[in-house]
């Protein structure tokens, strides 16, 4: 008997080489002006950027002066980078890797950043093992910083449904909250112009602030504050983004 192939994980399947294309908006530009407003704020020293995708806050923290290594369990993500690191800012920067089991030593860094949703992919237990692994890489004193989604904001606005076309490319997203609204998650389709069709899902666990700084002292870490946004607003129901600066 053949050995059965285990089905990939939701963020094995989605975040492949089409997911620059879903999400153009998320650029190099934007990046920039984000990590701009970080350094100002205090984002400093030798930087690890968790979920680092393609390296575009990446490199926006390099030509920040910033030390930073990136890791990211996606190869095609990774791959991509050097369409957006044309100078090589970047290279051996970039590491393929597990969030809960990272490839570095103990207070290798003094900030650590996840960016754009990249935290809640797991269970409770397994967001744990992120936080421990944050924890143990971040040098005493330093400073993470998880860019959550605001879950009030996400409760009270969420579209089940959605359709939009980009040259001939059909999008379409369907919506919905579980797990008694402590989780969202989105099932994408995408048909491309020659009719053939990709579908993968999204699955990620949402956190009110008071829930996130117990979670984070169970873990050695302590929130420090939360902001609305990439431009250091304060944080309120109606806020874009939830972004919570951590001490070690």
């Amino acid at each position: 008997m053949s050995p059965v192939t285990p089905e990939p994980e939701w963020y094995e399947a989605a975040f492949t080489a089409g997911y620059v294309d879903v999400y153009p908006h998320r650029n190099l530009d934007a990046a920039r002006a984000e990590i701009a407003g970080l350094v100002e704020r205090g984002l400093n020293g030798r930087v690890l950027d968790l979920g680092c995708g393609f390296g575009r806050h990446s490199l926006a923290m390099s030509e920040q002066g910033l030390d930073v290594f990136g890791l990211d369990l996606s190869q095609d993500l990774l791959a991509h980078a050097t369409h957006v690191d044309a100078e090589g800012r970047l290279a051996g920067r970039l590491v393929r890797g597990e969030f809960r089991a990272l490839p570095f030593r103990p207070r290798a860094f003094d900030s650590v950043v996840m960016l754009f949703s990249s935290f809640g992919y797991f269970d409770e237990t397994d967001n744990g093992r992120v936080l421990d692994e944050v924890a143990r890489v971040l040098r005493p004193g330093g400073t993470a910083l998880f860019d959550l989604m605001n879950a009030t904001l996400i409760r009270s606005t969420l579209v089940p449904e959605s359709r939009r076309e980009d040259e001939g490319r059909v999008f379409e997203e369907r919506r919905r909250l579980v797990d008694d609204a402590r989780r969202v998650q989105k099932e994408v389709r995408l048909i491309e112009t020659d009719g053939s069709v990709r579908r993968w899902h999204e699955d990620v666990r949402l956190y009110e602030p008071e829930e996130f700084a117990v979670l984070l002292g169970d873990h050695g870490l302590r929130p420090l504050r939360s902001e609305g946004d990439f431009d250091g607003r304060t944080l309120a129901e109606d806020s874009p983004r939830q972004l919570v600066w951590v001490g070690r």
